[in-house]
């Protein structure tokens, strides 16, 4: 997303188990109450309260051990209980015990069926309507609309919490599989990237070394045989290179040496094949420490820069100068005497050239970095790199 994911937070304990603990001060309390009254009538209730108190804690405790059959049991058992009880106590106490039918409701929505849930619901409607007319003494619907709204109110709100809670599930997978699919995108973008500065350039070199040898080997032995050991030398090269690119691509002569001994072999390398244009290169100011990443970023755009003056510019002179400026910047210019082009009609081509340009482009972009290009048709050519040594990558490139 890098990448961002959504995360989804659990609702926190005493969130999650504010109605059960509702649940078990309120038949507490009743049981407190009961023993201050002290008669006879609250001493044969206060059994079967404790009972639903303990059988309420115990099927929490356990729930997750609780078979398919069991639970629904579970809850019949207490609505009996809490039915017994709200039906025999006085009527100040039904009235307060029958608020209980909210935690209850709760219970009912967790079922396994959504038959069972209903079914459940349903009852527990039914029973709280029944025990709040026997003691209200007639159907009043200030005395039933509050505990019944409560309860389906209730229930509305845990469904609604449910749905939001899978939306948001649904939404957080999804931002997920985008963000993989984005990294794998990118992943191949900068694999082909480094393959076209890499391997494919220093191939095409090579073959374009082979051709000259082939129309040497009658005339200049000499001369094809030294361009066939600078090929077999350019091989052992790519082999490095391949395992660099396996090994998070960081070239063999840039982990050993720096960026300015990478960038002089490159040059060195660039400048011997026979009619190359003659490769020079020069570095500005003292260096400073580069991140691997931003010094292979500049290595390969460097790289991608001379193939493409190589293959098209027809130049006699390539410049390649490595700047290191104030607040810990490195830039490398390519600049060349050749033919020259237009920037804009490049940047709209599908051509070799203009993949390179674009690649470049990205490459340094991801890292914060700037690509420009200067060029005029016969007038030559001038394409500068530049980084920060350290830089906050924009976010969108990550």
């Amino acid at each position: 997303m890098p990448t961002t994911a959504l995360a989804l937070r659990r609702p926190s304990v005493s969130a999650r188990h504010l109605p059960h603990l509702v649940f078990l001060v309120a038949a507490a309390g009743t049981l407190v109450r009961l023993f201050q009254l002290n008669n006879e009538l609250c001493w044969s209730v206060a059994p079967p309260t404790a009972a639903l108190a303990l059988l309420y804690a115990a099927g929490l405790a356990r729930w997750g051990r609780l078979g398919r059959w069991v639970r629904p049991v579970w809850l019949g058992l207490l609505l009996s209980l809490w039915t017994w009880v709200a039906w025999t106590l006085p009527a100040p106490f039904t009235f307060g015990y029958a608020w209980l039918a909210v935690p209850l409701a709760l219970l009912a929505l967790r079922m396994p069926t959504g038959v069972e849930r209903v079914v459940a619901l349903g009852v527990i409607t039914v029973l709280l309507v029944a025990a709040l007319m026997r003691a209200g003494d007639g159907l009043d619907p200030d005395v039933l609309a509050p505990p019944v709204a409560a309860v389906w109110a209730t229930v509305l709100l845990y469904r609604t919490q449910q749905q939001l809670t899978r939306e948001l599930a649904g939404t957080r997978d999804e931002l997920a599989r985008q963000q993989r699919e984005a990294g794998r995108l990118a992943e191949r973008a900068r694999i082909a990237r480094d393959l076209h500065d890499t391997l494919a350039q220093e191939i095409a070199g090579s073959r374009m070394l082979l051709q000259a040898a082939e129309r040497d080997w009658d005339r200049r032995p000499d001369a094809a045989r030294r361009q066939v050991r600078v090929v077999t030398e350019a091989l052992g090269e790519h082999l490095a290179q391949t395992r660099g690119i396996i090994h998070d691509l960081t070239p063999p002569v840039l982990a050993q040496d720096g960026l300015e001994s990478a960038l002089r072999d490159l040059c060195a390398r660039t400048g011997t094949a026979a009619g190359a244009p003659r490769v020079t290169f020069r570095t500005e100011h003292d260096a400073c420490s580069l991140p691997t990443e931003r010094a292979v970023a500049l290595l390969r755009v460097t790289q991608g820069l001379l193939a493409n003056a190589y293959e098209h510019a027809r130049a006699a002179h390539i410049q390649v100068t490595l700047t290191y400026g104030d607040e810990a910047t490195a830039a490398v210019e390519v600049r060349d005497d050749g033919v020259g082009f237009d920037p804009a009609a490049v940047r709209t081509s599908d051509t070799d050239r203009g993949f390179g340009l674009a690649a470049a482009r990205e490459r340094l972009e991801a890292l914060g970095g700037t690509l420009t290009v200067d060029s005029t048709p016969g007038q030559g050519s001038r394409v500068r790199a530049a980084l920060r040594a350290a830089d906050r990558v924009p976010v969108g490139a990550r």
